[in-house]
């Protein structure tokens, strides 16, 4: 890749990864508008993987409680940072079979397509206005039990769907659950780091495995994507802490609506095609 694509992949996924559009749709887009040919799911990991260092860097006071409940249960000892820890590990389940499912039968190839994003992001955009107006919330992630945390952990194996958003649709649940918005997006960035280490771990063992490595445009990439993450995530804190989601809700159905327009020559002369994307 050249050094305008790795940047343009790395500032797209960092931006787009903790702000609830759907990183991964983001990603789908950029050969699209571009030109430039796919990136592929390999380099897709490895800049998800640079995000989740900036999730460990920012809420690393959070981290360091959960790895400390982690180490009270095989002490005997369980607190409630252990309990939280045993729900965000069960929570990921579903994601990771989902995950395995969609890559061993080939699926993950079929649904990187222009309209799986389109569709997904208007769907899961309306999906969390809904949730996001249905009234106060007042819990905390202190207020997490099993049964909430294992609903937001499948609604965040839907995420692996183009166009969804990890971050949005695992909110979206949360929200439903109850959960403040501030709050929601806590538990979702929390609960993207074992998913994210998964699917980063697999990658570089299969990358071994067949004897080619991480490509180093993939690592400069995750590199990169690591500050304009870390950036995304204070933005985001900042605006569920005085407003609601209804701005990323316009942007997602504009963008799906959009996509259409283009994908359908709604506006033929005006709007460029993508009908053979």
């Amino acid at each position: 890749m050249s050094i305008e694509q790795i940047l343009v992949l790395a500032i797209v996924q960092g931006l787009t990864e903790f702000l609830p559009v759907s990183s991964s749709g983001h990603l789908v887009l950029i050969p699209a508008f571009t030109g430039w040919p796919d990136q592929g799911i390999v380099t897709d990991v490895m800049v998800h993987v640079g995000s989740l260092f900036a999730v460990l860097v920012y809420f690393w006071r959070d981290v360091l409680n959960l790895l400390g409940g982690v180490r009270d249960i095989f002490r005997g000892n369980p607190t409630p940072h252990s309990r939280m820890a045993i729900y965000m590990a069960l929570a990921t389940i579903p994601a990771l079979a989902f995950g395995a499912i969609l890559k061993f039968s080939g699926a993950s190839q079929a649904i990187r397509g222009v309209e799986v994003v389109a569709f997904g992001a208007i769907f899961f955009g309306v999906l969390m206005y809904v949730a996001d107006r249905m009234g106060a919330r007042v819990k905390k992630m202190e207020d997490m039990t099993l049964a909430p945390a294992l609903w937001i952990g499948l609604a965040q194996a839907v995420a692996l769907i183009p166009g969804t958003s990890r971050s949005g649709i695992t909110m979206t649940a949360a929200r439903f659950m109850g959960f403040e918005r501030g709050e929601a997006a806590r538990f979702s960035f929390l609960l993207g780091i074992p998913a994210i280490s998964a699917a980063g771990l697999f990658t570089a063992l299969e990358a071994v495995q067949e004897g080619h490595g991480i490509p180093a445009d993939a690592l400069w990439a995750a590199f990169f994507t690591f500050f304009a993450a870390l950036a995304a995530i204070a933005i985001l804190m900042a605006i569920v802490k005085r407003t609601s989601f209804l701005v990323f809700v316009i942007y997602r159905v504009a963008l799906g609506l959009l996509l259409f327009a283009m994908l359908y020559d709604w506006f033929p002369g005006l709007l460029p095609s993508l009908a053979t994307v």
